[in-house]
């Protein structure tokens, strides 16, 4: 047996009672990939593959809390944010990080347009998203219509992408990736931008409309691949690679976009076996 301990993630994000996206997503992919999830849960979502249903957003003092007992007790490698509904959470979740988790890296998915279109918070929590978890994350996840909320760019090309990666950095963030699974192309081109230079990632397009959760999988892989040592392009990279096998690889469940099929590597192992 390994003495190597895994990567410890916390994600603080909210549930998705369909599974295929939220803390369920993310406990799922980090677990497929080797790390240690926990969680603090800060929203309940009625949620299926048609749509969202009805949000109901958790205390504040209990998403603090949640993270000050895990990170008190547990640790962590890798903190990282997907939903975040609401001003006072975000001061209060900012200022609980802060106090517990300064050198703790984290990954901010900003969570504000669900794949079926909902939109799932207020865009009066914007400016405060910017101004207290992105400034200074090590890395911000958008995808096209989240990323033109954030920084008012046009996002429908390449260059879009690239205007809002390098807007995001001028907000304080340390890396950006734009994804471009919703610009009109193909391959998908995903734009990673950091203080060290620039990446581009081409994936498949694949016909399929089991793309529920790509956001939260991706971000959770990328934290996880983080967690396990890798630079910053490496884990997009290899998150790219799970989250396209988790895609190309999904059930088909549901009427709407479908959950993607997070085991697929394991399931792949077991019929090698």
């Amino acid at each position: 047996m390994s003495d190597a301990k895994p990567p410890r993630i916390l994600i603080i994000a909210g549930s998705d009672s369909g599974g295929g996206a939220g803390i369920q997503a993310d406990i799922k992919t980090v677990t497929a990939l080797g790390g240690f999830a926990m969680t603090a849960v800060t929203a309940i979502t009625a949620q299926d593959t048609t749509g969202v249903h009805g949000i109901w957003p958790a205390p504040v003092e209990a998403v603090t809390k949640q993270v000050t007992v895990c990170l008190t007790d547990l640790g962590a490698d890798i903190v990282k944010t997907g939903m975040l509904a609401g001003v006072d959470l975000l001061e209060a979740l900012a200022e609980v990080l802060a106090e517990q988790a300064p050198q703790i890296p984290r990954i901010v998915d900003p969570v504000m347009v669900a794949t079926s279109g909902d939109r799932l918070v207020d865009t009066a929590t914007t400016d405060v998203l910017l101004s207290l978890l992105i400034r200074g994350a090590g890395l911000v996840t958008p995808n096209a219509p989240e990323a033109e909320i954030l920084t008012g760019k046009i996002v429908e090309t390449v260059d879009g992408q690239r205007r809002a990666a390098e807007a995001l950095l001028e907000a304080g963030a340390e890396a950006a990736l734009v994804k471009g699974g919703h610009v009109d192309a193909s391959p998908i081109i995903d734009v990673l931008q950091t203080q060290y230079g620039e990446w581009l990632f081409e994936t498949p397009r694949l016909d399929t409309s089991s793309t529920h959760g790509t956001g939260c999988t991706l971000a959770s892989a990328i934290a996880t691949e983080l967690g396990f040592g890798a630079a910053m392009y490496e884990a997009v990279e290899r998150a790219s690679t799970y989250l396209t096998g988790a895609i190309d690889n999904a059930s088909g469940f549901g009427a709407g976009h479908g959950p993607l099929n997070h085991a697929w590597r394991v399931e792949r192992g077991r019929q090698n076996a």
